[in-house]
């Protein structure tokens, strides 16, 4: 995929704007790589799109008192599949999966139903800002496969 450094990039800044500065990661692998993550650090012998790990509490950083940072996963052979089933264009999906990953390093969850919703409502607006069209209105559960 063409520019596909120069997307990730962009779109990490456009949602980690506004929280201060940390470090973060972000790794586009395979999905063989992404299952054997899965299933150390959540027990489920699958590929998912995105997995996130924050950084602890106590690590460097500049924003104290703000979230600290992490590393992102993302699997794009899964990244691929999903676009394809949802009609949608890769870059698009990417670009919402690394919203995704972002707002968990910063706090985010969609473990109950309101939290979700709150969730769906930031990566709108951060995908809307990028003139990447609201996920969530093509089909609503492709990004929330990881964590």
């Amino acid at each position: 995929m063409p520019g596909v450094a120069a997307l990730v990039r962009r779109t990490a800044l456009a949602a980690w704007a506004g929280t201060g500065p940390a470090a973060v990661t972000i790794a586009l692998d395979n999905d063989r790589t992404i299952r054997r993550l899965n299933a150390r650090h959540r027990d489920r012998n699958k590929p998912t799109n995105v997995l996130t790990f924050e950084y602890p509490g106590d690590y460097p950083s500049e924003h104290a008192g703000g979230p600290t940072g992490g590393d992102i996963m993302i699997a794009l052979e899964t990244v691929r599949r999903e676009a394809q089933a949802a009609g949608r264009p890769i870059r698009h999906h990417l670009a919402h999966l690394v919203v995704h990953g972002i707002l968990h390093l910063r706090g985010h969850d969609h473990h109950q139903a309101g939290e979700a919703r709150r969730m769906e409502m930031a990566e709108s607006r951060i995908l809307g800002r990028l003139s990447v069209p609201n996920p969530w209105k093509y089909r609503a559960g492709i990004a929330g496969g990881g964590q």
